[in-house]
């Protein structure tokens, strides 16, 4: 056995089993090979002294743009088209493939410090970011999302998006066992056409891909598209095959109960990114609808320009609270379903249900460890309320993806986090700021 995680509280996140104090947690070749209250007979090369700590699976950020953490706080307190047309688009065009890499970096050092063992990530430059995730460690799914204002000029196969994606599947898809996975994409209805749409579907299909995009965040995209269309977002793109892939929709603030059935039955899931709608007065998604529909709910953080950190804590919290708030009912999305989103949610968001989003035999070693001596998390009379109410990524001390530990009590051992702020302060941000 190569580690041994003694005398825990673990979190599984298995309904059969939920919490297991004093837990010995065995992994070896990846997996966990070891799940118990009794400690093993086969000793273990390291083993981890885990009392006072909590045992989670690896959070899964089901929504994010990693390289926009170099506009972090760049653009606050804006309307979404505004922000978007006026600050960010602008900014972004400004970025290169190495802003894009150390962007990238940044955003999964910064995930990893969090708990986050698996991210979702839309944008471009795709070789690029799949190249940094590989390197560092963490799993992820990758797409670069069409998007297009010019219906007549479109060409989906010299598209930019198109070039960058059939180069990262023929590198990067499936890399490391599925570790790395590419993902065709749409931006959204708004920011293209349904020739696009097609295509990026039809291309999903080909490849066996599934399909990213954004989904009826704001209540102008969602009217907007009804006087286009005579349909909603959901609607119009179903039309064109988007959903025939495994579909993650991130947001999902506006979604009619007809689109959250028409979503279940496609299979879909939505990515729900409390603090991004919030911050842009997007509005509040409704999850608990979402999940009595039998659609899959994941949680994202959102870029970091809106956000503006990508702790899935505060999602998780969030979640949870908000629902409570707009339905008056106190027992709405309680705490479990809460981290069932951010942990088991994100893991069937991506494919991957079958291998992380719980603790149990057999399963990727994909875990972390917080520490619940924390004043903060102190008494703690239910681990399960204290990981979703009181629990901040701050608290994680061990972030561990296929049994290889990545970050642990402040050091970062696949990034080198010094060498990625100095590039971030030195080449990155004075491109930005054009100075």
């Amino acid at each position: 056995m190569e580690l041994l995680i003694k005398n825990t509280t673990a979190v599984s996140m298995d309904d059969a089993n939920p919490v297991v104090e004093r837990c010995y947690i065995g992994v070896n070749q990846g997996k966990i090979c070891w799940f118990s209250q009794q400690p093993p007979e086969e000793p273990a090369d390291r083993t981890i002294d885990g009392a006072g700590k909590l045992a989670l699976p690896g959070l899964v950020n089901a929504h994010t743009h990693l390289p926009m953490t170099l506009l972090r706080g760049y653009a606050d307190d804006y309307a979404l088209q505004e922000w978007l047309n006026d600050h960010i688009f602008p900014a972004e065009a400004k970025l290169d493939a190495r802003c894009v890499r150390v962007g990238a970096a940044l955003g999964v050092a910064e995930c990893l410090r969090f708990g986050v063992t698996s991210v979702t990530d839309m944008y471009f430059q795709l070789p690029t970011i799949a190249e940094v995730c590989f390197q560092a460690g963490i799993k992820a799914n990758l797409c670069n999302a069409g998007m297009s204002f010019d219906p007549a000029h479109y060409d989906f196969e010299t598209a930019n998006e198109t070039r960058e994606t059939r180069e990262a599947l023929t590198n990067w898809h499936m890399a490391d066992g599925g570790r790395i996975r590419i993902e065709a994409g749409v931006h959204a209805e708004y920011t293209s056409f349904p020739a696009l749409w097609r295509a990026e579907a039809d291309f999903a299909q080909e490849h066996g891909l599934q399909m990213h995009l954004h989904l009826s965040e704001t209540q102008k995209e969602h009217q907007e598209c009804l006087a286009r269309w005579d349909k909603t977002p959901t609607q119009v793109l179903a039309e064109y095959g988007v959903f025939d892939a495994r579909t993650t929709a991130a947001h999902g603030v506006w979604l009619t109960q007809p689109d959250m059935e028409l979503l279940a039955e496609k299979g879909a899931a939505v990515a729900h990114n409390p603090v991004s709608n919030l911050k842009l007065a997007s509005g509040v998604a409704p999850v608990t609808k979402m999940l009595e529909k039998g659609v899959a709910v994941a949680l994202g953080t959102d870029g970091m320009a809106s956000n503006n950190n990508h702790d899935l804590f505060e999602e998780i919290k969030l979640c949870a609270i908000l629902q409570k708030g707009i339905s008056g009912d106190p027992q709405a999305l309680p705490a479990w379903q809460a981290l069932r989103c951010a942990t088991q949610g994100g893991a069937y968001a991506q494919g991957r249900e079958t291998e992380c989003g719980a603790l149990r035999l057999g399963m990727d070693a994909d875990l972390i460890l917080l520490d619940a001596s924390v004043p903060s998390m102190q008494p703690m009379h239910n681990p399960i309320s204290s990981l979703c109410y009181s629990a901040s990524g701050r608290d994680v001390r061990l972030t561990m993806v296929r049994g290889k530990i990545l970050y642990e009590n402040g050091e970062f051992y696949t990034i080198d986090l010094e060498k990625v702020l100095h590039e971030a302060k030195t080449y990155a941000l004075p491109r930005i700021l054009g100075k």
